[in-house]
């Protein structure tokens, strides 16, 4: 026959077992919601950054179009003009239409006018655009 001490030194175990058992399971839910935050907010950070590079490319964008057309726009004006020399400019400000910008216009020999337009935002690079056209009959 099994003795009395043996059984309840069976159940002592099973319960000390499922003791342990259960303090090793805690903290498990915390660690899983605390990880679940942490991946979260790198999502929303990087969403974040995203909308950042977004707004400085678009607001590239409108400056390198404002530049685009104040460039045809002085062509424009030069081939309706009367005189290709009244309208040579170097470094001509206008920082009212871009930042820090300013228009040059060169005139070649043979009638080549060459409009550049520069602009520089602040603490980054300076940008330009160019174009080109023959003028003729002016």
């Amino acid at each position: 026959m099994i003795k009395q001490s043996q059984i309840n030194k069976s159940k002592r175990t099973y319960v000390e077992g499922g003791s342990l058992k259960s303090k090793t399971q805690q903290g498990i839910a915390l660690l899983e919601s605390m990880i679940a935050i942490l991946i979260f907010s790198m999502g929303i950070l990087a969403l974040a950054g995203l909308q950042s590079v977004l707004v400085k490319n678009t607001s590239d964008a409108k400056y390198r179009a404002e530049a685009t057309f104040i460039a045809q726009q002085r062509l424009g004006l030069i081939w309706v003009g009367t005189s290709l020399a009244d309208y040579i400019e170097i470094d001509t400000d206008i920082s009212n239409l871009l930042p820090n910008g300013t228009r040059s216009v060169a005139i070649s020999p043979d009638r080549v006018v060459t409009v550049t337009v520069s602009w520089q935002l602040p603490g980054e690079v300076k940008h330009t655009y160019s174009t080109n056209a023959r003028i003729e009959g002016v």
